[in-house]
């Protein structure tokens, strides 16, 4: 047998690839000739030391690059030490220019006095109920032996219906402490209402017309509630009771978010006043979009209004035991191809003055 041959067998033999009978025929030959045998001995130790040499290789190789890495990290911790160090003075620096500059152009006093202007329409009610119950109080000590009992002073704001069955909606702060409330329609009829629901964060109160003078609608609200946002610059317009006869007053949608960027509420370029509170505020198709709420003072026309939206949510958080049947909001709208004058007429009907005893 040539060389060659014999080392592939050895080499089929030390790497498994014969079968059994082919190992016992192998290694018979090696033991019968021991020439055979001493170059098949010589053969495995050549492979085993260049097993070795190539591990030895292997590990040279990751060694020296193990070394070159950790050279690299060295340099660049460095480098980082030295731009962090350079870094915090100069945000440092760029933090006092900016605070420097701030205070020179004024902007935190114009920031105080923005904090400071602003007034919420809920504000002024407080301020009207301390005059009322001032004044409750110096008509009761002036001449008790010789004054007749007198009839409470109330004052008013704006709510409008949810549903054709007597829900309707108004500011918390409007009814936030009443002994008694009653809504009064523009035909001058007041009806006795009950407080459902309130949600102080969000300044809602739901009430329930619980007179049992009064008789639900036959035909549903005309309008709609819009939960989508409306675009900036949209028309709009409200009806309330800033006096004693409905008041209309329109605009349009300043920003997107209320006071201090509150995403649950609008800015409206729209006149208000305290009864205002509560009122509804529309688009041009006539589409319920905000609740009025308040307003900044030194800012003619700047308001806000609740968004549709935050009402709905405040609707599907009253508990079931709570309502007198369920509220649902109509969703078919008779306004949106009259002319404004005509949408009035229909609207009237179903916005109401709230009183507050």
């Amino acid at each position: 047998m040539r060389q060659h041959e014999f080392l592939e067998l050895a080499d089929r033999y030390l790497t498994g690839q014969m079968s059994p009978q082919e190992r016992e025929e192998f290694e018979l030959l090696c033991n019968q000739d021991e020439q055979l045998n001493s170059l098949y001995v010589s053969h495995v130790d050549f492979i085993e030391t260049m097993r070795r040499h190539e591990a030895r290789a292997e590990f040279k190789n990751q060694l020296s690059e193990t070394v070159k890495e950790q050279a690299s990290e060295a340099i660049i911790i460095r480098m980082w030490k030295k731009l962090k160090i350079n870094a915090v003075a100069a945000a440092a620096v760029a933090v006092f220019s900016s605070l420097a500059t701030l205070y020179a152009t004024g902007y935190f006093s114009t920031l105080r006095r923005a904090n400071s202007d602003y007034s919420a329409l809920k504000r002024e009610i407080n301020n009207v109920k301390r005059n009322v119950n001032a004044h409750q109080n110096a008509i009761k000590n002036i001449n008790k032996e010789n004054t007749t009992a007198q009839a409470p002073l109330q004052y008013g704001a704006t709510g409008f219906m949810l549903t054709k069955d007597g829900y309707v909606v108004t500011n918390f702060h409007v009814v936030s402490g009443a002994d008694s409330i009653h809504l009064q329609n523009n035909k001058g009829n007041t009806f006795k209402a009950s407080i459902i629901y309130v949600d102080s964060e969000k300044d809602l109160a739901i009430l329930h017309i619980s007179d049992s003078s009064f008789t639900a609608q036959s035909a549903n609200i005309p309008y709609t509630f819009k939960r989508q946002n409306i675009d900036l610059g949209e028309g709009i317009y409200t009806i309330g009771y800033p006096r004693d006869e409905a008041v209309y007053g329109e605009g349009y949608l300043s920003s997107s978010t209320g006071y201090s960027g509150d995403t649950t509420a609008y800015q409206i370029s729209v006149p208000v006043n305290p009864g205002n509170s509560g009122g509804p505020v529309l688009d041009k198709s006539g589409n319920i979009i905000g609740i009025i709420s308040g307003k900044q003072k030194g800012l003619d026309g700047a308001a806000f209004a609740i968004k549709t939206k935050a009402l709905i949510e405040t609707l599907n958080r009253i508990p079931e035991e709570s309502l007198k049947g369920n509220i649902v909001l109509n969703n078919k709208n008779s306004l949106s191809n009259l002319p404004r004058t005509e949408q009035i007429k229909k609207l009237q009907d179903y916005i109401y003055m709230v009183k507050v005893y």
